[in-house]
């Protein structure tokens, strides 16, 4: 009985400060929770401050921010996910928010973590979850189950479908966990995420990871947006012998056909998933690590991808009287033409 009753207070002094499961798409809540999982993820704590404090500022309750950086650990790492919560601790401090008492912020783990958590599993799924791998390595199948699903996706803290937004967020700052974040997105959508919505996570989400490229993110690219379709940034990085510049571009953001005469340029993609085209070849995607030497004289253009930010390095080879030719748009028609 006494446990029923935490449960039950649990959900009225926590999930009232929730407040995200009533409105169709994405509220202000939805978002900051979205945003501060991503920044979470890629250990930004000084743009994770930000949010912490805006989250509170807009009434969403500290244990639920609390739950979503612990669950973090499963999908971040423990470093990154004690990192987040020191700084949320140094927000709350700041903000002289004290805990709640230790009845409500405390939840005892299950006796029955694997039973409960295999169960948790399946609804979430909708299905059973097996598989060779949890054949091959037993173990990890069972750490899921009781640990993840168990004692963590028990805690009535925030919906499942908090949680999925949340960890979706998470997995799509982070690269070569394409299968676990297409897991998570149909589990998300299993918990009422709709497409808009998961959509919606995704933009957020990679935008986050945009921001935090290694040489910074810029200024909006004014000088050449007339060259541009949608929004691109620019941070320049070089400028005396070899120009050096450090280009981000919006999802759907491309230049327009161009030619570099005299000099070539070399492109150093650090992050997202984009496109590159010569005149009179097929496009070719470029993402994180690839690298482009596009020769004085050709005719191309380069841009993000539709589901995707993409940073990359400019770097223009010295040449005397060398230029750049700003040619025609690269049309909706052949730009949606690319998957």
């Amino acid at each position: 009985m006494k446990k029923i009753l935490i449960s039950f207070l649990l959900s009225v002094f926590v999930l009232g400060g929730e407040k995200v499961m009533a409105n169709e798409g994405l509220n202000e809540q939805d978002r900051l929770l979205v945003q501060i999982s991503a920044t979470a993820a890629l250990g930004n704590q000084n743009v994770l401050k930000q949010f912490l404090t805006q989250a509170l500022e807009a009434d969403i309750n500290i244990e639920v921010l609390k739950e979503i950086l612990v669950q973090s650990y499963a999908y971040c790492g423990f470093p990154r996910s004690l990192n987040a919560l020191q700084t949320l601790q140094q927000v709350a401090q700041e903000k002289n928010i004290k805990n709640p008492s230790k009845d409500l912020n405390s939840q005892t783990i299950l006796s029955d973590s694997l039973l409960v958590g295999t169960q948790n599993q399946t609804n979430l799924v909708g299905t059973e979850v097996k598989g060779s791998l949890f054949d091959f390595a037993p173990q990890i199948d069972q750490y899921l189950k009781a640990h993840l699903f168990g004692d963590i996706f028990s805690r009535n803290i925030i919906s499942w479908r908090t949680r999925e937004l949340a960890t979706i967020a998470m997995l799509a700052v982070r690269n070569g966990v394409e299968s676990q974040l297409q897991a998570h997105i149909n589990i998300g959508k299993h918990n009422g995420l709709k497409d808009s919505e998961i959509t919606e996570v995704l933009s957020l989400a990679r935008q986050q990871a945009a921001k935090n490229v290694l040489f910074g993110f810029g200024a909006p690219n004014t000088t050449y947006a007339k060259y541009f379709i949608g929004n691109s940034y620019l941070q320049p990085l070089n400028d005396k012998g070899v120009q050096i510049a450090n280009v981000t571009f919006e999802p759907k953001c491309r230049n327009n056909w161009h030619i570099h005469h005299k000099g070539a340029q070399i492109l150093m993609v650090v992050s997202g998933r984009g496109w590159y085209q010569e005149w009179g070849k097929e496009a070719s995607e470029i993402k994180a690590g690839d690298v482009v030497y596009i020769a004085p004289s050709i005719k191309h253009w380069h841009g993000a991808a539709k589901d995707s930010w993409m940073t990359h390095i400019a770097i223009a080879e010295p040449a005397e009287n060398a230029s750049t030719e700003w040619l025609e748009e690269v049309s909706d028609e052949q730009y949606n033409l690319l998957p």
